[in-house]
């Protein structure tokens, strides 16, 4: 039987909730605010009040062309989470119904190159590049993207994996399904909420990610990271400017994760409740 929980309580759980969401979101609200003003209201103060002048979005057009880092960003982005998927999914299976004495050693190992600062490998994968063509191209940023969050996917999908009982993967192999079907065919669908999840986070982590795409792009394949950087000059940094090409960065991000954040909550609480 549930246990009852009383309005007063629930008042101030909402309320908290709520507090808790605007801290967080306050940042992301007061760029936007700040990319309508002009730019001595920009650096006057504090201020919640915006002129409403489009101003900034027209210059920031006329600065640089929006639309190539944006197509660079979608194709990185897509194409790392793709690529992340075909290596995680067969790797996530092996490691969740085939295990060996060094499965749990491999998936800490895996995590733990997360903890390696990225610029202590910044002059060898720079070297790579430029010897392999790689460098400033859109391949290149996507081989970089994939390696850097495959950790993350593998895990995820392993997480989600571990939940779906065997016997069923064990009867489609007694009907005759080869591995690659049982993985198609019987695996995948099932686990559709936390690949979709999955998906969806890659996505988020590959479009935000700076260190990587600002170093090794300069103009062909720079992605939105590279953009937003480009609006900080020597002359100083023009903050209405740069809120509002941040804006047009996160625009896209932020419309994909509030129509899926359904999917994104269902896929990351995944076997957290019984």
């Amino acid at each position: 039987m549930a246990r009852q929980v009383s309005t007063g309580r629930k008042t101030v759980a909402t309320a908290a909730a709520w507090l808790i969401a605007l801290i967080i979101f306050f940042p992301i609200l007061y760029t936007i605010i700040t990319s309508f003003k002009t730019e001595p209201e920009a650096i006057a103060g504090v201020s919640l009040i915006p002129s409403g002048t489009f101003e900034n979005y027209v210059e920031v057009q006329a600065q640089r062309d929006y639309f190539k880092p944006f197509l660079n960003s979608v194709v990185i982005s897509l194409g790392s989470t793709l690529i992340a998927l075909l290596i995680s999914v067969p790797a996530a299976w092996s490691m969740a119904f085939s295990p060996t004495r060094r499965t749990r050693d491999i998936l800490m190992w895996m995590l733990s190159t997360k903890m390696m600062p990225a610029v202590g490998v910044l002059v060898p994968m720079y070297l790579i590049f430029r010897d392999t063509g790689l460098l400033d191209t859109r391949l290149g940023l996507t081989i970089v993207l994939t390696l850097v969050n495959l950790p993350i996917v593998v895990w995820m999908l392993y997480t989600y994996f571990r939940e779906i009982p065997g016997e069923i993967l064990e009867a489609a192999r007694m009907d005759g399904a080869s591995t690659l079907k049982e993985i198609v065919y019987v695996l995948t669908p099932m686990a559709v909420p936390g690949i979709a999840s999955t998906m969806l986070l890659n996505i988020i982590l590959a479009w935000n990610e700076s260190f990587w795409t600002i170093r090794l792009a300069a103009a062909n394949a720079a992605p939105l990271t590279a953009f937003i950087a480009s609006f900080s000059s020597p002359q100083g940094l023009f903050w209405a400017k740069l809120s509002a090409a941040s804006t047009l960065a996160i625009a896209p991000i932020l419309i994909m994760g509030w129509f899926s954040q359904k999917q994104l909550v269902r896929g990351l609480t995944f076997g957290a409740v019984k």
